[in-house]
């Protein structure tokens, strides 16, 4: 038997063994792309721990939180180059080594950094006066000893580390999703192609829902675990200066996403294509492969500089195509979205609602991503099942879209006020210049760490030595601070009041459940469109441009979404900033926001993106309204034509 008829036998022959088998690629595609957005989502779920442990402005780690699609953006032209011209299976399971060894990478600052240092004169620390209203202290102005060339080159570092980190994971990541997905289209049937790749994103969803539990387990740990025994950690979760162990969760995702990389290396280049219906008859196997034998076309293999000057030509040819540009568009603005929501909203909830990190990472990842993952599933299911026309699934994707919008409105109201902080311009962005008054002028603070207190005029105070208090009860048994008294700023009844360790807070959680019930809900509603605008850009394109369609795809959302969303989500944030931490006569992170100005504009580029989303969806459906009509009229005058009138009078 002539080898090329022994070859496709091969791939139509039924076969036992799991790793020749669509399903079988499904389940561990879906397992490997959740473990490898377990490592990007727990970098989100953790940011604002990174923020604070490193002193990092929201903006600075948007930047970081998206610099893995700076690597991912350089080679994804190399995924439309290749398609099915290399073993896709390996290259995906090489592609999750690289993820995994990024994990590790992204927690060797903690590694190579000294112990967190924080204020050791707060509750639960043995009693000192450093935080006190002294006023014989040395003029703190002077004491810029932690500033040494050591201290820069450190912080420096562990930014390069980060960022190095997340460059390798995009790297590893630019064979995982595009080769996988278009292995599965290549490889299953037609009508269970939606079905396949909506599971495989509805799966992938489950990534960062777990990313965001394993967060909220890992950052109740205090970052130096590994360095101090209990006895010597002195703030609890509840405190604002407590940093989580956010190194741990990523020694964990790495090593899952190296165990899920194992079976790739076993999956054979081809499967035998997944079959529409009952299995043929032996007679009619022949047929058809005597059919594709006779009538095989010719394959034009291009060498990668040919495809390289070839790319301009193919992507102006995709680009005249309008339905594929709009669907494209509104993609991206859904991806920016979510890119936004993924990396800040944990810290949204925190400063909202005064939640711990851990509570509101288990917000996030109980109930808000299981929602977008539910949204996933039903609009896939919807388009199997109803057998739904891409005129129809844009519809659904523009009610699902709409709706989101208008449930998202009230958000931009359902929050809760800026907490009192003597001191503070609510007006702009303060200095902590602004912050010594008459009270405390002569208690030379120290501005370089936060000990917030609560003043008994429910006023909160940087620290106590900002509030005045010169004097502290201190409770031995529990071994922590009961009240800070003698406090020149709080003045109650005419006498001296005192002052309680920690925040006073913002005292409104009332609001917190119907945020995140009509934030889950809203997120539901947007995941409705995901599927079907990822399917109207497969069948809008010619079949041998499929695999370049992806490419374009992943590279635009990459340049257009996930690299600059979080950024443009940090830099709003950042305005809303009232007072910043200065380290080294350098601004950085970010100790009080105005609650209000952070919520308007946190929810307001989410609404935005919704409407663009939403208008592009329009767009896609006018255009295939348009279309229909034109296929009619081209049928109606195909009727009218010369010959066709001729026959009828015959």
């Amino acid at each position: 038997m002539p080898e090329e008829v022994r070859n496709v036998l091969f791939r139509r022959l039924p076969y036992t063994n799991p790793f020749r088998t669509i399903k079988f690629f499904v389940v561990c595609q879906g397992f490997l792309q959740l473990t490898q957005l377990l490592i990007s989502g727990y970098m989100k779920s953790s940011i604002s721990t990174i923020e604070k442990r490193f002193g990092l402005s929201s903006q600075t780690s948007g930047l970081v939180a998206s610099f893995n699609e700076v690597g991912n953006t350089m080679l994804i032209i190399f995924v439309s180059y290749f398609g099915s011209r290399v073993h896709r299976p390996r290259l995906i399971g090489c592609g999750a080594i690289l993820v995994s060894l990024s994990g590790l990478i992204m927690a060797l600052p903690h590694f190579i950094m000294g112990p967190y240092e924080y204020e050791r004169s707060p509750s639960g620390s043995s009693p000192n006066d450093t935080d006190l209203c002294v006023p014989h202290r040395k003029d703190p102005s002077s004491t810029d000893e932690f500033c040494t060339a050591n201290t820069e080159r450190e912080s420096q570092a562990v930014l390069a580390l980060l960022l190095i980190g997340q460059t390798l994971l995009g790297v590893g990541g630019v064979p995982i999703q595009p080769f996988g997905i278009s292995y599965i289209d290549d490889y299953a049937s037609q009508s269970n192609s939606p079905l396949y790749i909506g599971i495989l994103f509805a799966t992938t969803t489950v990534g960062p829902a777990l990313a965001f539990l394993v967060g909220s387990v890992m950052l109740r740990f205090y970052v130096d675990i590994d360095k101090f025994s209990p006895s010597e950690i002195h703030i609890n979760q509840n405190d604002p200066r407590w940093v989580g162990a956010w190194w741990l969760g990523f020694i964990f995702s790495a090593s899952i996403v190296a165990i899920s990389a194992i079976p790739y290396f076993f999956f054979p280049r081809e499967l035998p294509k997944e079959e529409e219906s009952l299995p043929k008859s032996v007679d009619e196997m022949k047929a058809e492969l005597r059919d594709e034998l006779v009538n095989k076309p010719e394959e034009v293999d291009f060498t990668l500089g040919q495809f390289i000057k070839m790319f301009p030509v193919v992507l102006m040819r995709n680009i005249k195509n309008p339905i594929f540009v709009m669907a494209i568009v509104a993609l991206i603005n859904l991806s920016g979205m979510i890119a936004g929501l993924a990396t800040f909203l944990a810290k949204f909830l925190e400063r909202q609602f005064t939640l711990t990190a851990s509570v509101a990472n288990m917000i996030i990842g109980a109930v808000n991503i299981p929602g977008a993952m539910f949204g996933i599933i039903l609009g896939a299911a919807i388009m199997k099942n109803c057998n739904l026309t891409l005129k129809q699934a844009t519809a659904m994707s523009m009610f699902g879209m709409g709706s989101c919008v208008l449930f998202d409105l009230p958000l931009l109201f359902l929050g809760c006020p800026t907490q009192e902080v003597a001191g503070l311009d609510y007006s702009g962005s303060s200095g902590v210049g602004q912050l010594v008054t008459e009270c405390n002028k002569k208690c030379k603070c120290v501005s370089t760490f936060l000990n917030p207190v609560c003043g008994q005029n429910n006023v909160e105070y940087i620290s106590p030595c900002y509030a005045g208090c010169s004097a502290m009860i201190y409770d031995k048994e529990l071994s922590k601070v009961g009240n800070y008294t003698s406090c020149n700023c709080i003045v109650v009844e005419g006498a001296l009041g005192y002052a309680v360790p920690g925040s006073c807070g913002t005292r409104c959680s009332r609001f917190l459940m119907p945020f995140v019930i009509i934030a889950c809900f809203s997120g539901f509603l947007a995941s409705l469109s995901h599927t079907p605008a990822f399917v109207m850009i497969l069948r809008t394109v010619k079949p041998e441009d499929k695999s370049f369609a992806i490419g374009i795809q992943f590279l635009l959302l990459r340049v257009l979404a996930w690299l600059p969303a979080p950024v443009l989500y940090g830099s709003a944030i950042d305005t809303s900033c009232l007072l910043w931490q200065m380290k080294c006569k350098k601004r950085a992170s970010c100790w009080y926001y105005n609650n209000t100005d952070f919520r308007q504009r946190f929810v307001g580029i989410q609404i935005l993106y919704e409407f663009c989303c939403f208008l592009s969806f329009c767009v896609v459906y006018f255009l295939l309204v348009r279309q229909e009509k034109q296929a009619l009229q081209e049928e109606s005058n195909l009727d009218r034509s010369p010959e066709a009138i001729a026959e009828s009078r015959t």
